[in-house]
């Protein structure tokens, strides 16, 4: 008999030959979630298509199990946390964070701890994120993504967790693709029809990509108007981090900063989540004011760019496929998909190479 493949692969099998920009890539921590959803009650969510349950013991660590228990395949996400442990709801079987057997309810013997155990992945908290790595095979070579100024004293931070109805790469895409936001976001942010020429350098690692546009004067959208009341021209950074983190970074003058990092989650092939940290520093005005503004546009503006993924992601299933033309001014989409493939092959590791560059020109 042919040997299986991994769970994760069985559980995530494509479910169409049709042409999808759909990577799966469980060599990778992913958000969870935030550390303050995991509570007294577990947990359920999804990673890749996989049920999972989350749960935090006594201890503070927190769990990550397959959402089934191994008896009679009953969720364990209905179960209830006692002590260390999770407690199926049927049975009563208890389960420890590493998936251990550590009681049988009217069995008189010993546990056996691999032949009763949960599926366990690894689980890391870190920065108030609960990362998990989707893979049984192994323990992972590498540590979850550090978001950068959560430190810093001098920064006012704002978070934002929105459901996306598109692929990871579509999603990544959009929050990283500077043409839409004249359109999709007119008065928000960019305003069609401006005719400022910049000039954009792309640089690309084995890890990461960057593009920086240079030349823009400050947009004349609320945002804009509100990072810099005062004009100004915009130093601007759009990052793409293997496996899942999209960064947009803006200044403006010498002390108008303002870095937006969103960990994305494939939650199936066509559902991501971002959990999504807005970090600033302004020159001229009250953070305090900034950030109770700054969250209501930024609904604003997730909502507008779920909405139209949604449209997306509706269509192509409509048509059967994608069929995507593209320019170099969609500058980061090409570069993106790139990436994902080669690490879904597994052969993109972290490097500190030189970087490929190339040059280009762009209107917005």
């Amino acid at each position: 008999m042919a040997n299986r493949p991994p769970l994760e692969a069985r559980l995530t099998a494509p479910t169409t030959k049709a042409k999808v920009s759909v990577t799966r890539c469980h060599d990778a921590w992913y958000v969870g979630c935030e550390s303050k959803e995991l509570k007294a009650k577990p947990l359920k969510v999804t990673i890749l298509g996989i049920p999972m349950v989350l749960f935090r013991a006594s201890t503070g660590t927190p769990g990550a199990l397959l959402d089934r228990c191994p008896h009679r395949n009953v969720p364990l996400s209905i179960g209830e946390v006692d002590g260390d442990v999770l407690r199926c709801s049927y049975h009563g079987w208890e389960f420890a964070t590493d998936g251990s057997c550590t009681h049988l309810p009217c069995f008189t013997g010993e546990p056996n701890t691999k032949g009763h155990a949960a599926t366990a992945y690894p689980v890391r908290e870190q920065q108030g994120f609960i990362w998990v790595y989707p893979n049984t095979e192994g323990e992972p070579d590498s540590q979850p993504f550090d978001v950068p100024l959560l430190d810093d004293a001098r920064y006012t931070h704002v978070y934002q967790i929105v459901e996306a109805p598109g692929t990871m790469h579509a999603t990544i895409e959009n929050a990283l693709d500077v043409p839409h936001t004249a359109f999709l976001h007119r008065g928000l942010f960019r305003s069609a029809g401006a005719g400022n020429k910049i000039d954009v350098v792309v640089r690309r690692w084995s890890d990461r990509v960057e593009a920086q546009y240079m030349g823009e004067p400050r947009p004349e959208g609320l945002v804009g108007r509100l990072l810099s009341p005062g004009g100004g021209e915009v130093e601007h950074y759009d990052r793409f981090y293997l496996p899942s983190v999209a960064q947009v970074e803006y200044k403006i003058g010498d002390d108008s900063h303002i870095l937006i990092t969103s960990l994305c989650t494939p939650v199936g092939d066509f559902e991501t989540k971002l959990s999504t940290i807005i970090s600033f520093r302004l020159a001229r005005l009250p953070e305090w004011v900034v950030g109770t503004l700054l969250k209501p546009i930024g609904k604003r503006i997730f909502k507008q760019d779920a909405e139209m993924l949604a449209q997306q992601t509706a269509l192509i299933e409509r048509f059967g496929g994608e069929q995507f033309v593209s320019t170099e001014v969609d500058v980061l989409g090409g570069e993106i998909w790139r990436l994902l493939k080669a690490a879904e092959r597994g052969d993109a590791a972290p490097n500190d190479e030189a970087p490929t560059i190339k040059h280009l020109k762009m209107e917005v």
